[in-house]
């Protein structure tokens, strides 16, 4: 049996799924560009970080160390337990996977951000006027 270490446990357990810096930084550029959107749409696969419903386009703004952002330096797997945390990025990948299926199958459009993308402003905005269709302000 593995040993749980309660440092650890005490670290994860204070770990945001919501309103996390890297969104609230995505969430405050889009609204300086004059956008107005939904949070968190339990109604919709996933429940993505940001809606827009008229658009139909939602962004998942994903962590690189939980989402397993490929080649991404964040990404790395803790030595301890590493069956366990295998598992547990195998099933994020899957939900994330799944979610975006449906979420497309509905007729809506996904981008992803990833955590380590937000560092570099001016691209990140580029991004989401391409995938908004926007004029920047």
């Amino acid at each position: 049996m593995t040993r749980v270490d309660p440092k650890r446990s005490a670290l994860m357990a204070h770990v945001k799924g919501k309103n996390t810096k890297p969104e609230m930084i995505v969430r405050r550029l889009l609204f300086g560009m004059g956008l107005r959107y939904r949070v968190h749409s339990r109604d919709l696969p996933g429940s993505p970080d940001i809606v827009f419903p008229g658009r139909r386009k939602v962004i998942f703004v994903h962590g690189c160390f939980w989402h397993r952002h490929a080649g991404c330096r964040l990404a790395s797997t803790p030595k301890t337990r590493v069956d366990f945390w295998q598992a547990k990025f195998d099933a994020n990948i899957a939900r994330d996977s799944r979610n975006i299926d449906a979420l497309e199958r509905l007729g809506w459009s996904v981008l992803v951000v990833w955590q380590c993308e937000i560092k570099d402003r001016a691209e990140l905005i580029d991004r989401l006027v391409a995938f908004l269709q926007v004029d920047p302000e």
